[in-house]
C-alpha cells in the first residue's frame, strides 16, 4: 500500500511539474506568417524581400522556462516604475540609482528580461534578438547584491550589469551556434572576452542574433537572418529598414534596451553597419586590441571584438572591462597607459578629416558644420576609389583555415566547410533558405596560404593605409565617414573605427557618423566620440519599444 500511495505522490509531482511547463508556454505562439511574407516582397530592396520570419528552430518558451517563477513576481506594475531608472540611462547612472537604494541588480536583471518577454512574445513587434538567456543569471545577480553590500562599487564599471553577447562568443553553460543549425549543440569553455567580462563582474544576460556565420555564408540574403535565430528586424521600422549585419542582433538590442549594453564581432563593417542601422554607439578595434580566442572565425587577420552600446561613455567601460593580453592570440597585445588616456574633450582644436563626396548627404554636411562651429578645423579629403581587390579571396582561405581550428575539439559532426555544405543541402528550405554560395565559394577556391600572405594580404593592408595615409599626412585626430562605408578600407588597414548616431532620415532611418583613426587610438576616438555626443545629442529611443 505504501508503495503505491509512493508511486501515487511521484505521478501527482510530476504532473504539476508539467502543468508547470504548459503554463510556461503560453507566452510565445507560433503564427502563421504568410500574408505578411508575400507583403514584403513588395519591397524596393531586395535583401528585405524575407523568405520567413519566425525561427524554425528556436523554442523561446524553452529559453524563458528558468525564468517562469521569478518573472510571476515580476509585475508590469513594477516594470513601469523601474523604467524610468533604466530605459536609456548609462552604465553610471544606473549605477548611482542601484548605490542609492532605489534598485538593485536583481530587479535590473528581472526588468530586461521581462521587457525582452514583453516585446519577442508580441507577434506585432518582436524582432528576434534574442537566441539564448543564461540560465543562471538571476542567481548570478542575487550573489552581486550580496557582493554589493560588503564593497564600494565604481559606478563606471560593469558590475552587475546585464550584457549579451553576439552567438559567435563562446560562452560556457550556453551553445554557441554563430546561427547555424549544425552548431546548435555546439557545447563551449567561455572565449576569453567572457572569461574578462565574468572577471569584472558583469553579468552575461544570454546570447543575440546575427547574420549566419557572421554574414559570410550566403550571397545576397537579408541581413540579420539565420536558421536558429530566424530573422532578425530593426526597431526603428520592422520589416522596414535593414538591420546592419553581422552583428544584427547586438544593434537591434542595444537599441531596444534589452540589455545595458551588447558585444558583437566585425570583419568588414559588421559592428558598424547594425551599429549604424539601430543608432547606438559601436567600436571596432585595431585587430588584436581585444581577444578573438573562443569566437567562431572568419577571418584570424580582420576578426575583432568590439563593445556596442546606448553611449559613448559606456562603450568606454565595457571597452576597459573586455581588454587584456591573451597568450593564445598571437596578434593580442595590450595598451600603454598612455594610450588609454580617456578625456571628455570638446572638439575645438582638433583636426578632422572629411570626404569631399560625402559633403552631398544634407545630414552628413549639416553635422560636419556643427563640428566646424565647435572649433574644429576641417580638412577635405578625396582618396581614390581603388578595387580592394582579393578581399574575398583573403576571407575565402582564411575561414578555409580558421574554422577547422576552432572545430577541432567541438563535438558537433561538422569540422570543415564542406562538412557544413553537405549537412545544409539535408534540407536546404529550413537551414540554407538563400543557399549557401559564399561556402560553396570557400571550397573552390584553391589559393594556397603561401600566396594568400605574399599576393593579397600584404597588398591589401597597404592598400588600406594608402586610402587613409591623409590620417598621416595631414596628422588628422580622425577622418569621419558615414556608417560604414569605408569600413573595407579600415578592415585590410587594421584600422579603428567608432560609430555614433548623428541623425535620422525623412523616413525614420537611422544614420551614423562613424570615426576612423590610426591603430592603437580608439581611448583617443572615444574621447573626441564623447564630444561630438555631447555635443549633438541625437539618439532617441524606436518609437514602438518606449
Amino acid at each position: 500500500m505504501k508503495h503505491i500511495i509512493t508511486l501515487l505522490v511521484i505521478f501527482i509531482l510530476i504532473g504539476c511539474k508539467e502543468q508547470e511547463k504548459k503554463e510556461a508556454i503560453q507566452y510565445f505562439k507560433k503564427y502563421d506568417e504568410t500574408a505578411e511574407i508575400a507583403q514584403q516582397q513588395n519591397h524596393e530592396n531586395s535583401r528585405m524581400k524575407f523568405k520567413l520570419l519566425q525561427s524554425k528552430f528556436l523554442n523561446m518558451n524553452e529559453v524563458f522556462e528558468p525564468f517562469q517563477k521569478d518573472l510571476e513576481q515580476f509585475s508590469e506594475e513594477e516594470y513601469k516604475k523601474l523604467k524610468p531608472l533604466i530605459i536609456e540611462k548609462s552604465i553610471p547612472v544606473i549605477q548611482q540609482s542601484i548605490k542609492e537604494g532605489n534598485l538593485n541588480y536583481e530587479k535590473l536583471t528581472l526588468f530586461y528580461l521581462y521587457r525582452i518577454r514583453k516585446f519577442e512574445s508580441d507577434s506585432t513587434k518582436y524582432l528576434n534578438a534574442i537566441i539564448s538567456l543564461n540560465p543562471n543569471v538571476i542567481q548570478e545577480a542575487k550573489e552581486r547584491d550580496k557582493a554589493a553590500k560588503e564593497k564600494d562599487v565604481d559606478v563606471s564599471s560593469v558590475f552587475g550589469m546585464p550584457i549579451l553577447l553576439k552567438d559567435n562568443i563562446n560562452t560556457a553553460n550556453m551553445a554557441t551556434t554563430a546561427g547555424a543549425l549544425a552548431l546548435k549543440d555546439n557545447k563551449t569553455n567561455d572565449a576569453f572576452i567572457t572569461k574578462q567580462l565574468k572577471a569584472n563582474k558583469a553579468l552575461i544576460l544570454g546570447k543575440v542574433n546575427l547574420s549566419e556565420w557572421a554574414y559570410y555564408f550566403c550571397s545576397g540574403c537579408p541581413l540579420g537572418y539565420s536558421a536558429i535565430g530566424g530573422q532578425t528586424l530593426n526597431p526603428y521600422g520592422r520589416k522596414v529598414f535593414e538591420t546592419g549585419g553581422s552583428s544584427a542582433g547586438s544593434g537591434v538590442a542595444t537599441a531596444a534596451n534589452y540589455a545595458v549594453a551588447t558585444i558583437g564581432t566585425e570583419t568588414a563593417g559588421s559592428i558598424t553597419s547594425p551599429s549604424s542601422q539601430n543608432s547606438v554607439v559601436g567600436l571596432k578595434p585595431t585587430i588584436g586590441l581585444l581577444s578573438r580566442s573562443g569566437i567562431v572565425p572568419i577571418s584570424s587577420t580582420l576578426d575583432t571584438p568590439g563593445p556596442m552600446t546606448k553611449s559613448v561613455i559606456d562603450n568606454y567601460i565595457l571597452l576597459k572591462a573586455l581588454l587584456g593580453k591573451d597568450t593564445s592570440d598571437q596578434q593580442s597585445f595590450e595598451l600603454t597607459e598612455h594610450e588609454k588616456q580617456f578625456e571628455t574633450q570638446s572638439l575645438e582644436g582638433k583636426k578632422l578629416g572629411v570626404f569631399t563626396a560625402l559633403l552631398n548627404d544634407s545630414i552628413y554636411k549639416k553635422t560636419i558644420d556643427k563640428i566646424k562651429s565647435a572649433g574644429a578645423t576641417v580638412v577635405e579629403i578625396a582618396p581614390e576609389q581603388t578595387s580592394l581587390q582579393g578581399f574575398l579571396t583573403l576571407l575565402n582561405i582564411d575561414m578555409k583555415h580558421d574554422l577547422p581550428i576552432y572545430l577541432k575539439d567541438k563535438n558537433v559532426g561538422v569540422r570543415y566547410v564542406k562538412d557544413v555544405i553537405a549537412f545544409n543541402k539535408k534540407d536546404t528550405v529550413k537551414r540554407a533558405p538563400y543557399g549557401q554560395q559564399l561556402f560553396e565559394g570557400i571550397v573552390k577556391d584553391s589559393t594556397s596560404l603561401k600566396e594568400l600572405v605574399a599576393l593579397i594580404t600584404d597588398p591589401l593592408n597597404n592598400e588600406g593605409r594608402m586610402y587613409l595615409k591623409s590620417l598621416k599626412e595631414e596628422n588628422l585626430d580622425a577622418i569621419l565617414s558615414i556608417n560604414n562605408f569605408h569600413s573595407a578600407y579600415s578592415a585590410v588597414a587594421e584600422y579603428p573605427n567608432l560609430t555614433i548616431p548623428m541623425g535620422y532620415k525623412e523616413t525614420g532611418e537611422p544614420i551614423s557618423l562613424t570615426f576612423i583613426g590610426l591603430p592603437k587610438t580608439e581611448f583617443k576616438l572615444l574621447s573626441l566620440g564623447m564630444a561630438f555626443e555631447k555635443l549633438t545629442k541625437v539618439r532617441k529611443l524606436p518609437k514602438d519599444y518606449e
